[in-house]
């Protein structure tokens, strides 16, 4: 399989110059909040979405350097993703993360919450001094999808009657905004064409979807080592995915457990097991290569460079991590 290093090559450097200019724009104000960030900064992440907006804007900005804006744009996209996963660990009450203690575990809910409410209150700092009104629209849609994607998904536990078209949108909310409009902010920042623009939104909204529906299918097919948080999870708490909702297709009877929350003994044994008996992971799989194939028709748009390259090579990375 490709590794992310490889594939960040044309902006690794970018990459390592943001990681530590995120440690002083979080500052040391507030010793708790920084420890925190500090500590998710540290925690070993793959940096991918700030990777895709530094990728785009040097894809779309030629022979010229990028500016200090798309830099701060990728600050302020790692911050938005970091703040968001903040506050996601402390609703599912997760141990770890990247197969670390999660902030909440390591020093208590409270302190979680306000960390991530501060790396929110920061982005949004940063973002209204780029000084661009769209762009400022663009993220600020981010911050609320982000919610609006933890409601739908708090809503809808243990719901066997939820929709494949349902589970996309909640999917988009969650993962997929935040890829697709910093994708195309950083475009705008380049004053590309307005169609141009409107591709890369697109190329970000399927690569987007196609890394979660894959996490999703990752759930089921690695182990808890690998996944830094125990497998089957999302089951667990009454989160449905594109698995599940394929395997309630083929399997009826899977509904009884999940509806009863698993509440008798060997329920949640017997719906993993009808899962991973069913084609749900299969139709997953396809389900994640058509979003994939789509990814990589729209960055197709752009001219010849290693950028778009390892653009096409994250949209090919997304499907290689369940082969």
């Amino acid at each position: 399989m490709t590794s992310t290093i490889s594939l960040l090559s044309p902006v690794e450097a970018d990459l390592d110059a943001m990681t530590m200019n995120l440690r002083k724009l979080v500052g040391a104000k507030h010793p708790i909040l920084y420890a925190a960030a500090e500590h998710l900064f540290s925690a070993g992440g793959k940096r991918l979405r700030p990777a895709i907006v530094l990728l785009v804007a040097r894809a779309t900005m030629g022979s010229a350097e990028i500016t200090a804006r798309h830099r701060r744009l990728a600050e302020i996209t790692e911050m938005i993703h970091t703040a968001s996963l903040v506050h996601d660990d402390v609703v599912d009450e997760a141990g770890t993360r990247r197969g670390v203690p999660t902030v909440h575990s390591r020093f208590n809910n409270r302190v979680a919450v306000l960390a991530g409410d501060f790396l929110f209150a920061q982005s949004s700092w940063y973002l209204a001094n780029l000084d661009n009104l769209e762009v400022v629209k663009l993220l600020s849609e981010v911050i609320m999808n982000l919610a609006e994607g933890e409601i739908d998904q708090g809503l809808n536990r243990f719901d066997t009657s939820l929709t494949l078209e349902a589970y996309l949108q909640k999917s988009y909310y969650k993962t997929a905004s935040l890829v697709a409009n910093s994708s195309k902010a950083a475009a705008i920042l380049s004053d590309v064409e307005r169609s141009v623009a409107e591709r890369l939104y697109s190329y970000g909204r399927h690569v987007g979807l196609a890394f979660q529906v894959v996490d999703d299918i990752l759930d089921f097919t690695s182990s808890d080592e690998v996944l830094g948080k125990p497998a089957g999870s999302d089951l667990r708490s009454g989160n449905l995915t594109a698995p599940v909702l394929y395997a309630l297709e083929e399997f009826p009877q899977l509904e009884g457990p999940i509806e009863r929350e698993f509440s008798e003994e060997g329920d949640i044994e017997t719906a993993l097991e009808l899962v991973r008996s069913s084609q749900g992971i299969e139709r997953s799989r396809a389900l994640a290569r058509h979003h994939v194939e789509q990814a990589i028709e729209d960055v197709m748009v752009l001219a010849p460079s290693a950028a778009r390259e390892a653009l096409v090579g994250l949209a090919h990375y997304a499907i290689e991590r369940i082969y």
